[in-house]
């Protein structure tokens, strides 16, 4: 086996960790936002947005990916948002 196919054999397996770890948040956002619904407060809460996103980059602990995983997390933040909106819809 060469380094590429090493490569992409981690990667397979980072993604499919991150399938579950997906799935596991997005039901999380499922209860959020039946809370949210049932107490009639907005999906966007600006203040726990910026304060997960700080707690995060400080966990990554790491420069070189910081502007990366900045990224990767609101556009993860988006969906849930999306998904909690779709919900609150219903």
């Amino acid at each position: 086996m060469n380094k590429l196919e090493s490569a992409r054999l981690i990667i397979n397996e980072c993604d499919k960790e991150m399938i579950e770890l997906f799935k596991k948040r997005m039901r999380a956002a499922e209860m959020v936002a039946s809370y949210k619904k049932e107490n009639n407060l907005p999906v966007l809460d600006l203040s726990r947005e910026e304060a997960i996103i700080n707690k995060n980059i400080a966990l990554l602990n790491d420069k070189e990916f910081e502007e990366y995983y900045l990224e990767f997390f609101k556009t993860m933040l988006k969906v849930s948002k999306d998904y909690q909106t779709k919900l609150m819809e219903k």
